[in-house]
């Protein structure tokens, strides 16, 4: 009882923080939480009446001396933010990373791009042979690779993303010259571990997270030159459509995790099935509650749907990697 007394009373001196940062800075801090908290935090904030100037003063003082007390704890040494990073990203990310923070040496060669704006990598790559950049794409994050790749010549792109589908690993070797060259654009050396890049399932996450129109344009362009490789692409894309494909616990799951703001854009450029499936899995106040924001939704750009449905989409792979869901379907794992 007494903790949730306590519980309920942070959840007030976060509301009451947050309205007295201001607009701007409390929606800087509501991107980092999580739509539960999001949904607390919120309805407290709406429930401020007649907020006093000690009640703020007290929240603040509160908050200033929980800073100062998980500060003063020195835990900032190599070992803990190194364990925090490799939990986080996986050991690879971590040690390329760790490079950066720890010893401020800068990342190079391929490592190098993973660091750069879109636009940086683009110019860096731009007249490079399509194999050379095939390659660099496909060691690049998906959506990264994705920004990169819409910033080349249209032409360029089936092309492209056909030579990333097709490529099977790559030597250890020659993936060592390439560093070695792009090295040489900033001055460095650095070894590369990894030699298992490209492949039919690197395209296809390069494609998911493109513009509809774009890889539209580009699959189309595969599947004249080769229709047998542009239905491999295909058949492991996942669209926000293949959500219907997904049992009702995932949805359920998946669900928990997706704010209502953008469920309901992504929903607006979605046709009934996936609603129904949307509706099917929820309690039937909050089915109601969602027809009504969706009936009281205006016109909505087609871009703002896109990136609704494919920040939902990049929700469901993250909790499918982690094993919380199974996609199902096309792109889908099968679980034993």
């Amino acid at each position: 009882m007494a903790e949730a007394v306590n519980q309920n009373r942070g959840v007030e001196r976060a509301a009451i923080l947050l309205m007295a940062l201001g607009e701007d800075e409390a929606a800087e801090v509501l991107k980092h939480m999580t739509p539960k908290e999001v949904q607390k935090v919120g309805a407290a904030m709406a429930s401020l009446q007649n907020i006093s100037t000690d009640q703020v003063a007290e929240a603040l003082g509160e908050f200033s001396t929980t800073v100062d007390k998980q500060t003063a704890l020195g835990v900032g040494s190599e070992d803990y933010i190194r364990r925090v990073l490799v939990t986080a990203l996986g050991d690879d990310k971590a040690g390329g990373l760790m490079d950066r923070i720890l010893t401020g040496t800068p990342s190079k060669g391929l490592e190098a791009l993973k660091w750069m704006d879109s636009r940086a990598v683009a110019e860096v790559i731009r007249l490079e042979h399509p194999q050379i950049i095939s390659i660099v794409l496909s060691y690049l994050e998906s959506d990264h690779a994705a920004e990169v790749l819409c910033l080349l010549p249209e032409r360029m792109r089936p092309d492209i993303v056909m030579r990333i589908a097709s490529l099977d690993g790559i030597h250890p070797h020659a993936l060592k010259e390439l560093d070695d060259i792009l090295e040489k654009q900033f001055s460095g050396n650095k070894n590369v571990k990894s030699s298992t890049v490209g492949g039919t399932k690197a395209a296809s996450n390069i494609l998911n997270f493109m513009d509809a129109s774009k890889s539209g344009a580009i699959m189309d362009n595969i599947k004249e030159a080769d229709g047998d490789l542009g239905q491999k692409i295909e058949d492991l894309m996942f669209v926000f459509h293949d959500l219907v494909n997904v049992d009702d616990r995932g949805i359920q799951a998946l669900l928990r995790e997706v704010s209502s703001d953008s469920l309901v854009i992504a929903l607006k450029g979605s046709d009934e099935a996936i609603r129904d499936k949307i509706f099917k899995n929820m309690s039937k106040r909050a089915a109601e509650m969602l027809r009504e924001d969706l009936e009281a939704r205006g016109p909505v750009k087609l871009s703002d749907v896109e990136v609704a449905q494919k920040e939902i989409l990049s929700i469901a792979r993250r909790m499918a990697e982690a094993g919380e869901l199974n996609l199902g379907g096309s792109g889908g794992d099968d679980y034993v």
